[in-house]
């Protein structure tokens, strides 16, 4: 005997307007698949929003995928929205929505768009679940609504959670509650202050790494269930570790079982091409024009900073969102209403979002990947800007690996590559990104970028990672990146671990910690990083030896920065300084413990009354081939 889908919503008049005029924000709690209790009897309400559909039936496990007296009720009101309550169904139930249009004859059986579980790829099913867990990161949350995002470090590690690291002798990657275990120890051990996750949104192609995304609404079941990743994220709050996820709001994958011509009307897909289909993906556009999808979208993000308590959400492809003609040549897109190329629609979506995050939860963190000059996107939007918090600094990661690529001899004609970001520095609050986009693709890994013998590439690396930590703006590496892996990244190989066998992969993996030790504990190096206050050129302009020489200010303290990107020491290289007094170096990128030289180091370093670089006073340095020195200084 059949259960019997029974009459139930748990919308409201005012539900339904919001959800209509795109600004219903917790439509988690409606949508989908919940477990609740209507007249004293236990089951599972289900709601999904199929406007087209002339019915809607559910199938699962439950009734052998047969859809006949499981008809789910549409709502009065012409919202579109189809619902229905089981009693007696418990979680953990396969299920689909069974779609027959008003528009063709296709059926169509399709995975839930709010489903919070799905079966294993390349399986689609949705599960009946739920979002239950008992935190214990309550002070956690409280101290980060009570921090300043722009006045504390950020050292972020980007990673892959299915290639972290691989079980071989298993074929397979770790499980959430194994990275519990050995990814937060990693994480706590290196320094870094936030973690930021490639998309854990179920995705059906593996090798998409997450950015063709599917269940905007359930992490992926292939490294466990949804507790079991909310396990993760607590563990790295209790260890005083945030947790960013990227996600992807600008488009989808066409897969049949899922979002794509959902009930044969073009739901969450914009209808015309030129809006609705992403040429360098193969992929589909969200129509952010329609209300309800921006409702869906923006729904998506809250859910994860709500039920996830993630601490942030760092938006994949931004510029392909924000311009008409994005990767489209002359006749393959149509003006805005004003002749221009912007997308109006995408754009004040973006901005309704981050208004609406940074609003519902406090001490998050809203980052965009955006490599236009686009102006404002991380300017608030009573500014007139896109609302983001901070920016990836493209350009200044395209100059500099461009720069660092380079010979060492010819890099005194190409300068301006290594000293030109701080000329923009603070157009925007930027994170200085060193992203898994630069390891893959036939780029090679970072080290292997570097020119020289073996030595050298090493030394240029850990001049790298010194001059990015010493530069203003938040910082962020790709895992691999910190113990100089030497391959590109792979997700079927996973990090080299075994380089940490050799003593020149031990000496990145120190250099890394160190930087990150020095960051938070020096205000100087974060204090005021996006303030024009918190950095002073010395000397820009030093292109025959390749030197860049600058302060990084507190309110208290001074850090001098050189960096010397030839293999030619310098044993007596001359700087001005602010003031007279003592300089005591606190970092040397040559010293043995990292697989340098040893040589070229600085102990304490007084001041002589002799002009340079136009201050009063100086200093004369040592300064290691392709080395970086920081010396420290307290103001009077």
């Amino acid at each position: 005997m059949p259960l019997k889908v029974l009459p139930h919503s748990l919308f409201t008049d005012y539900d339904v307007f919001l959800f209509k005029s795109g600004t219903h924000y917790k439509l988690f709690e409606k949508f989908g698949s919940r477990q609740l209790e209507v007249d004293g009897q236990a089951g599972t309400y289900f709601a999904v929003y199929a406007p087209a559909a002339r019915a809607v039936q559910l199938v699962g496990n439950f009734n052998e995928w047969i859809g006949d007296d499981y008809d789910l009720h549409v709502r009065w009101d012409g919202s579109g929205i189809w619902e229905g309550f089981i009693p007696g169904m418990e979680r953990g139930e396969l299920y689909k929505y069974r779609i027959y249009s008003n528009y063709d004859t296709i059926v169509r059986d399709k995975a839930d768009p709010y489903g919070l579980l799905f079966e294993m790829a390349p399986k689609t099913s949705s599960i009946t679940w739920d979002t239950w867990y008992e935190w214990n990161d309550e002070d956690w949350i409280k101290t980060r609504a009570d921090s300043d995002p722009y006045s504390t470090p950020l050292s972020i590690y980007e990673l892959h959670l299915g290639s972290w690291k691989k079980k071989l002798e298993e074929n397979r990657s770790l499980h959430y509650t194994e990275h519990a275990e050995e990814l937060v120890t990693y994480v706590k051990e290196m320094g870094y202050t936030h973690v930021e996750l490639l998309p854990v949104t179920e995705h059906p192609y593996y090798p998409s790494w997450g950015y063709l995304s599917t269940g905007f609404f359930a992490p992926t079941s292939r490294y466990g269930g949804p507790q079991e990743f909310m396990a993760l994220i607590d563990s790295f709050h209790q260890a005083s570790i945030g947790v960013i996820l990227d996600w992807v709001p600008a488009h989808f994958p066409a897969d049949a079982s899922w979002l794509a011509d959902f009930d044969g009307s073009n739901v969450y897909e914009h209808p015309n091409p030129k809006k609705g289909y992403h040429p360098d993906w193969d992929s589909l556009i969200f129509n952010f024009e329609r209300p309800e999808i921006r409702s869906f979208l923006i729904s998506s993000a809250h859910f994860w900073l709500d039920r996830y308590h993630i601490d942030g959400l760092r938006v994949d492809a931004v510029a392909s969102m924000l311009y008409l003609d994005y990767s489209r040549d002359e006749g393959e897109w149509d003006p805005n209403e004003f002749g221009s190329n912007e997308n109006l629609s995408a754009i004040s979506f973006l901005k309704d979002l981050n208004k609406s995050c940074y609003t519902s939860f406090p001490g998050i963190v809203m980052m965009a990947e955006e490599s236009t000059a686009f102006s404002g996107v991380s300017k608030p939007v009573h500014e007139e800007g896109l609302g983001f918090g901070f920016k990836w600094m493209m350009g200044w990661m395209n100059d500099t690996l461009r720069y660092m690529e380079r010979d060492p001899i010819y890099r005194k004609h190409h300068h301006n590559e290594v000293s030109f970001s701080m000329a923009y520095a603070y157009s925007e609050s930027y994170i200085l990104p060193l992203s898994h986009d630069e390891v893959v693709h036939g780029k090679k890994s970072l080290v292997n970028k570097m020119p020289g013998d073996e030595w050298q590439k090493f030394a240029n690396l850990r001049l790298l990672y010194a001059y990015m930590f010493s530069h203003p703006g938040h910082k962020l590496l790709f895992m691999g990146d910190d113990i100089g892996q030497t391959t590109e990244w792979s997700i079927d190989r996973g990090t080299e671990w075994s380089l940490l066998e050799h003593e020149p992969h031990k000496g990145i993996q120190q250099i890394v910690k160190d930087l990150n030790r020095l960051l938070v504990n020096e205000s100087a190096l974060h204090k005021f990083s996006f303030e024009p206050k918190g950095f002073q050129w010395i000397d820009h302009s030093d292109h025959k030896n390749s030197i860049l020489s600058y302060i990084r200010h507190s309110d208290k303290e001074m850090i001098i920065v050189i960096c010397n990107f030839t293999p030619a020491p310098h044993d007596q290289y001359r700087v001005g300084v602010p003031e007279k007094g003592s300089w005591k170096e606190i970092f040397n990128s040559n010293s043995s413990i990292y697989w340098g030289s040893g040589s070229h180091t600085n102990k304490t370093v007084k001041s002589t009354k002799l002009e340079s670089h136009g201050f009063a006073h100086s200093i004369e340095v040592k300064l290691p081939p392709l080395g970086v020195v920081f010396l420290k200084s307290k103001k009077k």
